[in-house]
């Protein structure tokens, strides 16, 4: 039991904290005021003061890109109206960049910058308002002054004359109505802020609270998602051994055909199918987005590679590393939910067996390296094109595998004590918590061999930097598993396409018959062998290898002909099977993995 004295001891000394929290996010220099005056419309109005100001000019800038989502956005294209005044009096400013504004300061203690932003752009990274509500993507939203990205700053929320709520990962400012701080700009630009009506609830997991605004009509089940979540939530805990918030929220947009997600230091916001919650196989998937998201509390928002963070918000962050930050997350989002007891370990096989395929059969395989596939991120990932299956690879998919090989190793040269769940909760430890840094590529290739227990240079050479094809068979081999050859015995007919919807080629596979003899994409196929055919792929199936095929086509106006001899398929089908008879070792591998 306390005893009095020590008790209140303590009360003052919270008192004080609070008091002086007060304080610091009162004394806070640069203040924004959101509303929304034509919501119908699609706009947000700002308006970002800045006091005591100490210099004869400053500059304002606007985010190009907002982290965790790697693409230049360009999202001072959605500014407008932009004005600066002190005092109700005008002040001069010019345009000096793309996202940049040079104000002239001179004699002034305090000007108020007004801009409006065009929001009308629905995905979980991007500012979208309409009549029924808003999200504010903070990047494309807030203005920083150039120079001063730790400085504090508050945000007011107005909400439209029909909106009661607002849901944010930013701290309260006491006595003030919607209205949150900031203590730098790197947790302003990366709090997220939904705005309406939206169904809020929570639950407690791992010491932390949890909210959920579901934003939309959805026929979820309220008290079967506290349950659900808060296991995902105790399951990934368990793999670092600590929490770092003490709050957490979690933005849901439900739309008729929604997903994807971005995560955040303490939030994320998730999109949702609005009738998928009553699907098992749907449910399960939301289960295991919520489970991807969340997993980056940890993997990338705190043990990140070092190019993520401090960030440079005007250009490119790269690194060669997302294959750690999203792949490993890709692996461990349905191993959590398979721990959770929602995907038994035959479904985590089959997920897995299906990403074998994917990679095993990828043209993109043989050309570019996981490491590459990090580092171009910012020009390929997010901008593919009808070329992008042959030249890149997803570091999400064969990030995923590596994570899987690895996870696989260490369980097999620990005889099943360690996984791969100790090497990342030691470099969480060294890096975030210890060194308050990210780690390089270095260090993280040590810390992989730590605990696998050998030199992965040649591990490397070949399968992170190099394009050789994964071994998986070895690693699989360590848990009494098999991967087994199921390609049909007779060679199926292929044209190496994929058809658009208006009989026109989309996609030409490299290596195909339609490569090698020259389909293009856009061709709109016309007739095959004089015959008028409206579905080609099925065409396709009903032929020989071999046969040779006189493809009318319209290119660009112009009728053609062209010659196409009809190749095999070159696409392999892997499963994964038992071995007839494991070993103990084999037996003790498989359990540590599948938590058998």
């Amino acid at each position: 039991m306390m005893n009095k004295p020590i008790f209140k001891s303590f009360t003052f000394f919270f008192l004080l904290f609070m008091a002086v929290q007060t304080f610091a996010q009162n004394k806070a220099n640069i203040h924004f005021e959101v509303s929304f005056s034509e919501p119908q419309a699609h706009y947000a109005d700002v308006k970002m003061t800045i006091d005591n100001i100490k210099r004869e000019e400053i500059i304002v800038k606007m985010p190009v890109w907002t982290p965790g989502s790697y693409l230049v956005r360009e999202f001072a294209k959605n500014v407008e109206s932009f004005d600066v005044s002190s005092n109700n009096a005008p002040v001069t400013f010019e345009k000096v960049r793309k996202n940049a504004w040079k104000i002239n300061t001179k004699g002034k203690n305090s000007v108020t910058v007004s801009y409006r932003v065009y929001s009308f752009e629905i995905s979980v990274r991007t500012n979208f308002v309409d009549a029924n509500h808003a999200f504010l993507s903070p990047a494309g939203t807030f203005l920083f002054v150039d120079g001063s990205l730790a400085e504090p700053s508050t945000v007011t929320i107005i909400p439209f004359k029909t909106w009661s709520k607002v849901s944010t990962g930013l701290s309260p400012v006491e006595g003030k109505t919607f209205t949150y701080y900031a203590q730098n700009f790197d947790w302003l630009f990366d709090s997220p802020i939904e705005v309406g009506n939206q169904d809020v609830f929570g639950f407690n997991a791992s010491g932390v609270k949890y909210e959920v605004a579901m934003v939309g009509t959805a026929n979820y089940d309220k008290e079967k998602l506290k349950t659900d979540m808060a296991k995902i939530v105790e399951e990934e805990t368990a793999v670092f051994g600590e929490n770092p918030n003490k709050y957490y929220l979690f933005i849901v947009h439900n739309y008729e055909r929604g997903g994807g997600g971005l995560e955040h230091q303490n939030s994320t916001v998730l999109g949702a199918s609005r009738d998928a919650y009553q699907n098992p196989s749907s449910y399960k998937n939301f289960l295991s987005l919520v489970a991807h998201e969340h997993f980056h509390l940890w993997n990338v928002k705190r043990l990140r590679p070092i190019a993520l963070g401090p960030f440079d918000y005007d250009n490119e962050n790269y690194t060669t590393d997302l294959w750690i930050a999203e792949g490993f997350t890709a692996y461990y989002d349905n191993l959590i939910v398979e721990r959770a007891k929602y995907y038994s370990p035959d479904d985590l096989l089959s997920i897995l067996e299906s990403d074998i395929n994917a990679i095993y059969n990828s043209q993109g395989n043989k050309v570019q390296p996981l490491s590459q596939a990090s580092f171009d991120a910012w020009i390929k990932y997010y901008r593919p094109n009808e070329n992008s299956g042959n030249t890149t690879v997803s570091y999400y998919n064969k990030g995923s595998l590596i994570a899987a090989i690895l996870d696989l190793a260490i369980i097999n040269h620990s005889k099943g004590v360690q996984s791969l769940d100790d090497a990342m909760k030691y470099a969480y430890n060294e890096f975030y918590k210890k060194k308050g840094r990210g780690y390089t590529d270095a260090e993280m290739k040590a810390v992989f061999e730590k605990f696998v227990g050998e030199n992965l240079d040649q591990f490397y050479a070949d399968y992170i930097n190099g394009t050789a094809q994964l071994d998986f068979n070895k690693y699989l081999n360590y848990a009494g598993l098999k991967l087994v050859d199921r390609t049909p015995v007779l060679a199926q007919p292929y044209l190496g396409v994929v058809m658009g919807s208006d009989n026109k080629i989309s996609n030409v596979s490299r290596g195909s018959a339609a490569w090698n003899d020259g389909l293009n994409v856009n061709d709109e196929v016309l007739a095959v062998n004089g015959e008028r055919v409206t579905d080609v792929l099925n065409y396709i199936s009903k032929t020989k290898v071999g046969d040779e095929l006189d493809f009318m086509i319209n290119r660009d106006g112009l009728i053609k002909h062209i010659k196409v001899t009809v190749k095999a398929a070159p696409n392999k089908k892997w499963e994964i099977q038992p071995m007839d008879h494991p070993n103990q070792q084999q037996k003790a591998v498989l359990e540590k993995w599948l938590s058998l």
